[in-house]
């Protein structure tokens, strides 16, 4: 979901052990930005088959009928599945499915389907944007031993990317809006399909990308975060603050937490790697927030290539107001007739446990979107290197600020066969992304007053 509660740094394909880091971009290779690539680094053209189109664009003018201030409607609506894959005939698609996916044919069949639609290149982001994905492509600079990245600001720092550890950057600092306000819920299933929701109140201010700040004035700051619980009633008063650092080894994240029996706000240092996420049933880590996030130093990284994909896109079903929880939950796995999947371009990117270092996950992939750098799914492996959970993130492009972003995210435990789900937000108010927030709203004191109300 959009409840991007981390960000995340990580070490790359370059081995490392002192301070050598790949480095800005040439002024000519810059040139391709805007030119046979898009302006964020994406290949411009479509496929030989044309399975895959050219980007035009992307979705930059919403669809007859929306009004601002709506829930997005479906700028698609009489598109249909060119074909479905299934358990029957995964055979025929392996090629352009993800293991995790191919896992999930193959365990949870013949329910679980996948629905394959026209690739839509949808993917679109302000001008300004794109002015400052340039700027960074020929300034931006890994910090030593890959624990930041300087000369970088509002967008993906690296959008002729050399290595894993850049495309993950990329991910991690990807724009989406200068602050924005939402309500959604969460739930993790049991094995029949039965559940209760969290509902949270989500607050951001991302002062990482905001108009004409640069990294003096945002102090090592990406963004700052304050959820409230809204339900159950056993955790409602509940409050997190987050704010989410640029470099976590020098100045790693700062959190907070209300609880409204103890009536104490407290820190919480432990909100990183490992860690059971909140109200997810231990079955996400904190890291696993976003796809991905956390300090580089727990992984080696290797960037795999580029490779054509079946992946979740243009979730607009999944989104639909009119959709409720019981349309989208059942056991094992969501209602798969909601999903929609189509064939893009991702980055993958493979990374392993480093010597020494403990984590639940001894190994990840991620693939990740060239048109947008959201990470659109990922697969989690154990101590044995067995595959063991498989994530994806459901994404459309918004309408009221020109961002592709999360609607829905989840994981799947393959072996507790149960799942977590974010972004439950039908039958909620739309996203607002111009709330109107202040930085100094955000301070550790203003949340302590503000759970005293």
């Amino acid at each position: 979901m959009r409840n991007h509660l981390v960000a995340g740094f990580t070490v790359a394909m370059l081995g490392f052990s002192g301070s050598s880091v790949y480095a800005k971009v040439s002024e000519s290779e810059a040139e391709r930005l805007g030119n046979e690539l898009t302006p964020v680094g994406a290949q411009r053209k479509g496929n030989g088959s044309g399975s895959i189109p050219e980007w035009t664009g992307g979705l930059t003018t919403p669809p007859s009928g929306w009004k601002q201030g709506q829930v997005e409607i479906n700028p698609f609506p009489r598109d249909e599945p060119l074909f479905v894959i299934s358990a029957d005939n995964v055979d025929l698609y392996r090629d352009k499915l993800t293991d995790g996916h191919i896992q999930m044919l193959k365990q949870y069949g013949p329910e679980f389907v996948m629905p394959v639609y026209r690739t839509r290149r949808t993917a679109a982001f302000p001008e300004h944007v794109y002015e400052k994905s340039r700027e960074n492509a020929l300034s931006a600079e890994l910090l030593s031993n890959g624990n930041g990245v300087r000369d970088t600001i509002m967008t993906s720092p690296f959008p002729i990317p050399n290595d894993g550890l850049e495309v993950i950057w990329n991910h991690i600092l990807r724009y989406r809006g200068e602050e924005l306000s939402f309500r959604s819920s969460s739930a993790t299933p049991q094995v029949n399909g039965s559940y209760n929701q969290v509902v949270n109140q989500y607050d951001y201010f991302l002062a990482y990308s905001r108009k004409g700040a640069d990294l003096e004035d945002i102090d090592n700051k990406i963004f700052y975060l304050k959820t409230d619980t809204i339900a159950p009633s056993s955790l409602a008063g509940t409050i997190t603050l987050v704010h989410e650092t640029l470099d976590q080894i020098r100045s790693p994240r700062l959190a907070w937490r209300y609880d409204s029996g103890s009536r104490r706000l407290r820190r919480s240092p432990n909100l990183a790697y490992e860690t059971d996420l909140p109200n997810s049933s231990s079955l996400r880590s904190v890291d696993q927030k976003d796809m991905y996030n956390g300090a580089p130093n727990q992984y080696d990284w290797e960037l795999k290539g580029k490779r054509e994909m079946f992946v979740p896109y243009n979730a607009y079903k999944l989104h639909d107001e009119d959709v409720r929880p019981d349309d989208v939950i059942r056991p094992q796995h969501i209602n798969q007739q909601l999903a929609r999947y189509e064939l893009h371009r991702v980055w993958v990117v493979e990374a392993k446990l480093r010597t020494g270092i403990s984590h639940i996950y001894s190994r990840r992939v991620f693939y990740v979107d060239e048109d947008s750098w959201q990470i659109l799914a990922s697969e989690e492996y154990d101590s044995e290197g067995e595959l063991w959970r498989v994530s994806e993130s459901h994404n459309i492009s918004y309408y009221s600020e020109p961002v592709f972003w999360t609607t829905m995210e989840m994981t799947y435990d393959l072996k507790a066969q149960r799942y977590y789900i974010d972004g439950l937000d039908n039958g909620f108010p739309a996203l607002d992304f111009n709330p109107g927030f202040r930085g100094n709203q955000f301070s550790a004191s203003a949340a302590r007053r503000a759970a005293r109300r």
